[in-house]
């Protein structure tokens, strides 16, 4: 019986990463995201649309939808880390701070766990505002197809 363990990660276009590998991105939310998430969702909460009332809510501001918020975690994943391929299994996030309209957010990642048979990571999360303050954290589950080349 063999013990040799089957390289999961062959093929995978940035290959195998490492746990305490992280990666981020930031970029500058604006009424255009809210415009085009209220496209894709039909998500046309007044918190997202009316300044009046969102400036007299609990958030005192214009607030992005929290999908625009994990969004930029999509792209690290995606693009950065583990890189072109990988799409989501499973997340656990809590949204703790809103995200207003103009504000610039910095979403990252780190490898927390690496399975050494299949392309599958678990990561941390977080999406912090310009301040610093926490907005969304957590964690998730990844998958990386391998991509061939043709």
């Amino acid at each position: 019986m063999s013990t040799q363990t089957t390289d999961g990660w062959a093929g995978v276009v940035k290959g195998r990463p490492e746990v305490g590998q992280s990666a981020e991105r930031s970029r500058t939310t604006s009424m255009r995201d809210i415009e085009a998430f209220t496209e894709i969702t039909g998500d046309r909460n007044p918190l997202h649309y009316d300044r009046e009332l969102a400036e007299r809510s609990v958030f005192g501001k214009l607030i992005v939808q929290g999908g625009v918020t994990s969004g930029i975690l999509n792209a690290i994943v995606a693009e950065d880390l583990p890189g072109p391929g990988t799409v989501f299994l499973g997340t656990e996030w809590r949204f703790s701070k809103a995200v207003g309209v103009d504000e610039t957010i910095t979403g990252r990642v780190t490898i927390t766990e690496v399975r050494p048979d299949k392309p599958i990571c678990k990561i941390e999360t977080q999406v912090v505002n310009e301040a610093g303050e926490i907005c969304l954290s957590g964690t998730a589950t990844v998958y990386t197809v391998p991509l061939a080349k043709r």
